[in-house]
Protein backbone atom coordinates (compact mmCIF):
# COMPACT_ATOMS: atom_id res chain seq x y z
CA UNK A 1 0.00 0.00 0.00
CA UNK A 2 1.20 3.61 -0.80
CA UNK A 3 1.78 6.14 2.23
CA UNK A 4 -1.88 7.51 3.32
CA UNK A 5 -2.46 10.63 5.49
CA UNK A 6 -5.26 9.77 6.72
CA UNK A 7 -4.33 6.24 7.79
CA UNK A 8 -0.83 7.64 9.29
CA UNK A 9 -3.01 10.40 11.15
CA UNK A 10 -5.41 7.36 12.71
CA UNK A 11 -2.30 5.42 13.80
CA UNK A 12 -0.34 8.48 14.92
CA UNK A 13 2.41 8.27 12.82
CA UNK A 14 1.79 12.03 11.66
CA UNK A 15 0.82 14.50 14.65
CA UNK A 16 -3.36 15.01 14.87
CA UNK A 17 -3.61 18.73 16.16
CA UNK A 18 -6.29 18.28 18.62
CA UNK A 19 -6.77 14.66 18.63
CA UNK A 20 -9.76 12.43 18.08
CA UNK A 21 -12.99 13.86 18.67
CA UNK A 22 -15.13 11.05 18.25
CA UNK A 23 -15.11 7.13 17.02
CA UNK A 24 -17.62 4.51 16.26
CA UNK A 25 -16.86 0.86 15.76
CA UNK A 26 -16.26 2.08 11.76
CA UNK A 27 -15.48 5.86 11.61
CA UNK A 28 -13.61 8.00 13.21
CA UNK A 29 -14.17 12.16 13.68
CA UNK A 30 -11.34 14.41 13.48
CA UNK A 31 -10.69 18.30 13.05
CA UNK A 32 -9.60 19.07 9.48
CA UNK A 33 -5.98 19.87 9.09
CA UNK A 34 -6.20 21.69 5.63
CA UNK A 35 -6.69 25.08 5.88
CA UNK A 36 -11.01 25.26 5.49
CA UNK A 37 -11.16 26.61 9.44
CA UNK A 38 -11.45 26.00 12.97
CA UNK A 39 -14.16 23.54 13.26
CA UNK A 40 -14.11 22.13 10.10
CA UNK A 41 -14.56 18.28 11.14
CA UNK A 42 -13.73 15.15 9.06
CA UNK A 43 -15.05 11.56 9.56
CA UNK A 44 -12.98 8.67 7.51
CA UNK A 45 -13.45 4.91 8.14
CA UNK A 46 -11.06 3.43 10.46
CA UNK A 47 -10.13 1.18 7.93
CA UNK A 48 -8.24 2.33 4.33
CA UNK A 49 -10.81 2.09 2.41
CA UNK A 50 -10.97 4.25 -1.34
CA UNK A 51 -14.91 4.04 -2.30
CA UNK A 52 -18.04 4.65 -0.66
CA UNK A 53 -19.61 1.40 -3.07
CA UNK A 54 -16.70 -0.33 -0.93
CA UNK A 55 -18.11 0.27 2.24
CA UNK A 56 -18.67 -2.64 4.59
CA UNK A 57 -22.51 -3.06 5.53
CA UNK A 58 -21.79 -1.87 9.14
CA UNK A 59 -20.32 0.98 8.12
CA UNK A 60 -22.69 2.00 5.54
CA UNK A 61 -25.42 1.86 8.67
CA UNK A 62 -23.01 3.92 10.75
CA UNK A 63 -22.72 6.56 8.31
CA UNK A 64 -26.27 8.51 7.99
CA UNK A 65 -26.25 8.92 11.98
CA UNK A 66 -22.77 9.66 12.30
CA UNK A 67 -22.93 12.60 9.62
CA UNK A 68 -26.06 14.08 10.78
CA UNK A 69 -24.67 14.21 14.02
CA UNK A 70 -21.34 15.87 13.37
CA UNK A 71 -22.65 18.28 11.59
CA UNK A 72 -24.82 19.17 14.23
CA UNK A 73 -21.79 19.40 16.23
CA UNK A 74 -20.38 21.81 13.47
CA UNK A 75 -23.55 23.86 13.54
CA UNK A 76 -23.58 24.32 17.34
CA UNK A 77 -20.32 24.97 18.34
CA UNK A 78 -19.18 26.57 14.93
CA UNK A 79 -22.38 29.21 14.86
CA UNK A 80 -22.72 28.35 11.21
CA UNK A 81 -25.02 29.68 8.90
CA UNK A 82 -24.58 26.64 7.14
CA UNK A 83 -22.60 23.43 7.09
CA UNK A 84 -20.97 22.00 4.16
CA UNK A 85 -20.55 18.36 3.82
CA UNK A 86 -18.68 16.65 0.65
CA UNK A 87 -16.70 13.61 0.28
CA UNK A 88 -13.48 14.01 -0.86
CA UNK A 89 -10.93 11.22 -1.74
CA UNK A 90 -8.11 12.08 -4.24
CA UNK A 91 -4.54 13.13 -3.30
CA UNK A 92 -3.62 14.25 -7.01
CA UNK A 93 -5.63 12.08 -9.48
CA UNK A 94 -5.15 8.98 -7.50
CA UNK A 95 -8.12 7.76 -5.09
CA UNK A 96 -7.38 7.97 -1.38
CA UNK A 97 -8.92 7.25 1.59
CA UNK A 98 -12.42 8.45 1.71
CA UNK A 99 -13.34 11.22 4.14
CA UNK A 100 -16.17 13.18 4.74
CA UNK A 101 -15.70 17.12 4.91
CA UNK A 102 -18.22 18.67 7.85
CA UNK A 103 -17.37 22.67 7.39
CA UNK A 104 -19.02 25.48 8.89
CA UNK A 105 -19.34 28.41 7.02
CA UNK A 106 -20.81 31.60 7.98
CA UNK A 107 -22.42 34.15 6.35
CA UNK A 108 -20.20 37.08 6.76
CA UNK A 109 -17.53 35.07 4.82
CA UNK A 110 -18.74 37.03 1.95
CA UNK A 111 -16.36 40.15 2.84
CA UNK A 112 -13.27 37.89 2.63
CA UNK A 113 -14.18 35.30 -0.35
CA UNK A 114 -15.86 35.75 -3.77
CA UNK A 115 -18.42 32.71 -3.60
CA UNK A 116 -19.71 30.10 -1.62
CA UNK A 117 -19.57 26.31 -2.00
CA UNK A 118 -16.79 25.09 -4.06
CA UNK A 119 -15.21 27.83 -4.64
CA UNK A 120 -14.85 28.87 -0.98
CA UNK A 121 -13.51 26.03 -0.43
CA UNK A 122 -10.91 26.48 -3.58
CA UNK A 123 -9.99 30.36 -2.11
CA UNK A 124 -9.85 28.70 1.28
CA UNK A 125 -6.79 26.33 -0.13
CA UNK A 126 -4.85 29.11 -2.44
CA UNK A 127 -5.10 30.83 0.66
CA UNK A 128 -3.41 28.26 2.45
CA UNK A 129 -3.99 30.10 5.83
CA UNK A 130 -2.67 27.64 8.34
CA UNK A 131 -5.13 26.91 11.29
CA UNK A 132 -4.36 28.01 14.76
CA UNK A 133 -3.03 25.40 16.84
CA UNK A 134 -4.93 27.00 20.45
CA UNK A 135 -8.20 27.12 18.46
CA UNK A 136 -7.98 24.10 16.95
CA UNK A 137 -7.40 21.93 20.14
CA UNK A 138 -10.11 24.24 21.94
CA UNK A 139 -12.80 23.53 19.34
CA UNK A 140 -12.00 19.34 19.71
CA UNK A 141 -12.16 19.42 23.20
CA UNK A 142 -15.54 20.97 22.96
CA UNK A 143 -16.46 18.74 20.39
CA UNK A 144 -15.73 15.91 22.40
CA UNK A 145 -17.35 17.13 25.20
CA UNK A 146 -20.76 18.11 22.57
CA UNK A 147 -20.37 13.87 21.34
CA UNK A 148 -20.56 12.69 25.19
CA UNK A 149 -23.48 14.88 26.20
CA UNK A 150 -25.53 15.41 23.04
CA UNK A 151 -28.34 12.98 22.51
CA UNK A 152 -27.65 10.04 20.27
Amino acid sequence: MTACLACDLLNGERELVGGRVFETPGWVVEHCIGPLGVGTLLLKTRRHCLHVGELHADEAAELGPLLARTARCVQELGQADQVYTCLWSHAGWTAGHIHFVVQPVRDDWRDRFTNPGPSLQSEMFLAAQPLPRAEVEAFCERSRAWFIHAER
